[in-house]
């Protein structure tokens, strides 16, 4: 099995969100976090342009590719390709529940073929040089997580995987939408517990309803890693934690004015190259969640980034309707 990257914690891909502008934020308010990219189908990298979905800051390593597919040979290329864009991970995502993968046959449907999953691991292993993971649920529909987890684990592991991230919820395939899918279904954090103690050689992460840094990092008692999703999301600023509650560093203030600076700066950047304003600022409504003036902050970002005249200088404007406290404001 070849060595996985020093991670203790993750943000989770996440279709739609994760993207490019997103990582960059993130980065910035979690140096050490391993970052995801949105889940990019196989046919897409071997078919489509690579610079668009593939393309990356220097910035936002370390950084995993998520690629979704069933077909060993072109999870195999795309995996090549993503290497060749010099990503620091490749991972098979086996936890998707969408209507598009389960059309394609991938995603969360390959818990139900745990040796497909091994076949495809092996030849994205065989293929690269670098970590090759899964993400994967404890089950879908009316499998028990236990056989169903422990069969999809075994393949992963025979197949040479760097480590096993797990999102904590059975995946219904039938009936519940991708949303519900991760509301409704229940957290069986357990039985991540239960996989680990049987695989205490292997790196297993957890996922699921982390919806904070502190939650986080109470579960590394019980597994490798941790990784949040929508939680990173909807509240970006509660990244700022991670050094200290998962990697025990000393307590730093966040530095509110030098994050503007540089989320403007790349704006800047980003809007030189033809892009809007509205790419990075969409990532950025949940930065300050629960301070006053965080409702006027979200306002004009949505009302007016969208606006064909808009420029970056509408963060620092936003940025001023914003009361950080005493503490906040001096280390500002």
């Amino acid at each position: 099995m070849r060595p996985y990257l020093p991670i203790r914690f993750a943000v989770a891909p996440m279709i739609d969100w994760t993207d490019r502008h997103c990582r960059v934020l993130h980065r910035r308010l979690a140096p050490r976090a391993l970052l995801y990219t949105e889940m990019v189908v196989a046919d897409a990298v071997l078919q489509g342009d690579r610079e668009r979905l593939l393309g990356f800051d220097p910035a936002e390593h370390p950084l995993a590719l998520q690629l979704g597919g069933s077909d060993p040979a072109k999870l195999a290329e795309a995996a090549r390709i993503g290497e060749a864009f010099g990503y620091d991970e490749i991972n098979l995502n086996v936890g998707c529940p969408s209507d598009r993968v389960q059309s394609g046959a991938f995603g969360a449907c390959l818990m139900r073929d745990p040796a497909l999953v091994g076949r495809c691991l092996a030849a994205m292993r065989e293929a690269v040089s670098l970590p090759v993971t899964v993400k994967c649920r404890i089950g879908v529909d009316e499998q028990d997580p236990e056989p169903a987890l422990d069969a999809l684990a075994d393949a992963a592991v025979a197949a040479g995987v760097s480590a096993i991230w797990v999102h904590a919820r059975k995946a219904w395939l039938q009936g519940l939408s991708p949303k519900e899918n991760r509301e409704i279904p229940p957290l069986d954090y357990g039985r991540v517990h239960r996989l680990k103690a049987r695989l205490p050689e292997v790196f297993v992460g957890l996922n699921g309803g982390l919806a904070t840094v502190e939650a986080a990092a109470a579960q590394l008692a019980h597994v490798d890693g941790v990784m949040m999703g929508r939680g990173a999301y909807q509240n970006p600023g509660d990244l700022a934690h991670v050094g200290t509650l998962i990697h025990g560093e000393a307590e730093r203030p966040l530095d509110h004015a030098a994050l503007i600076d540089d989320m403007v700066a790349y704006a800047e950047r980003h809007m030189a190259a033809g892009g809007r304003l509205s790419n990075v600022t969409r990532h950025m409504l949940g930065l300050f969640v629960g301070l006053p003036g965080a409702r006027r902050w979200r306002q004009l970002l949505s009302e007016r980034a969208v606006r064909p005249d808009a420029g970056p200088d509408l963060i620092r404007e936003a940025f001023a309707e914003v009361r950080l406290g005493p503490a906040a404001e001096a280390a500002a």
